[in-house]
């Protein structure tokens, strides 16, 4: 009989392309996760791995197997939730990740209305930014992600479904009493020689702003970085910095100024889900929670 947890590193491998990758994410030492494929390979009688040296990639027995397990494993995650909810309306367990801008603004709103109309329902939400959600979705480590794929290089495939959330425009962040809060959209070119607040290095919004500088004409004076919207805000606020950042990211409760890009940028909120996997009315309730709410920037 197949094993579930070996199927689910057997789909990580098949996602996340090393067995040290697939260690890190499991929480396992490599030499562990090199056993347990190994004694998959012996449950199923058929080689599923070609090594290369200290290398392994799927055969083409071990790339089918990978990609029915995560079938498989959403389906016995289904008939779970089936079983706990006889008779008492939707239930189980559903990870929803989201980047940061959209916990406070879409996520967590969509999980108290569930909490109150669905208490069966259990949701575990994570903060995954759109670099690393597309990868945990297809693992299985998420269930629903809200994600942008416009500036993240993530390949999309058949086995994704995307659900079209909003548009969230990118704005300029500036101290309450910047010369130029209050007027009208903004070139970048003439904040040149401001000091500037970026996200982490190699994070999408970095990037972002990296590239929409360096468009304008000129290299970002790149003061301070944080990974946290809130401590960009309150830099902002205190006058030491300027920003770049989503429109769901700016937090009323900060005293800053925003301005529209005189070239505007939007980037594109989407919901997605694993396709092809068993129906689960848990998923679709998160979904449709996240599609409802009343505030989303269309």
């Amino acid at each position: 009989m197949l094993n579930p947890w070996r199927l689910s590193l057997l789909s990580r491998l098949d996602t996340l392309g090393t067995v040290r990758a697939v260690a890190k994410a499991a929480n396992l030492s490599a030499s562990s996760v090199s056993q347990q494929l190994a004694v998959l390979e012996a449950e199923t009688r058929t080689r599923l791995l070609e090594r290369t040296g200290r290398r392994v990639r799927l055969t083409p027995a071990g790339r089918m197997l990978a990609r029915r397990a995560r079938a498989i494993l959403d389906h016995m995650d289904t008939v779970e939730a089936e079983l706990r909810g006889l008779g008492e309306g939707p239930a189980g367990h559903v990870r929803l990740g989201a980047f940061q801008s959209a916990i406070h603004t879409i996520a967590v709103p969509a999980v108290n209305r569930l909490a109150r109309s669905h208490p069966s329902l259990q949701i575990e939400l994570l903060e995954l930014e759109p670099h690393v959600s597309m990868p945990a979705l297809r693992v299985g480590d998420a269930d629903v992600i809200v994600t942008t794929t416009d500036f993240v290089e993530q390949p999309l495939g058949p086995d994704i479904d995307l659900v079209p959330l909003a548009t969230d425009p990118i704005v300029l962040v500036i101290p309450p009493g910047h010369p130029a809060a209050g007027r009208g959209p903004a070139d970048l070119a003439a904040y040149a020689s401001e000091p500037w607040a970026f996200d982490i290095p190699q994070s999408y919004m970095a990037n972002l702003a990296t590239r929409l500088c360096r468009e304008a004409g000129f290299e970002p004076r790149v003061i301070a970085r944080f990974s946290n919207y809130m401590m960009t805000l309150q830099h902002v606020e205190a006058g030491l910095s300027i920003a770049l950042l989503p429109g769901l990211a700016v937090d009323k409760r900060y005293r800053v100024a925003t301005r529209e890009l005189a070239t505007p940028v939007d980037r594109s909120i989407t919901a997605a889900i694993r396709r092809g996997s068993a129906p689960r009315a848990a998923v679709d309730l998160v979904l449709e929670a996240i599609r409802s709410h009343p505030e989303l920037p269309l």
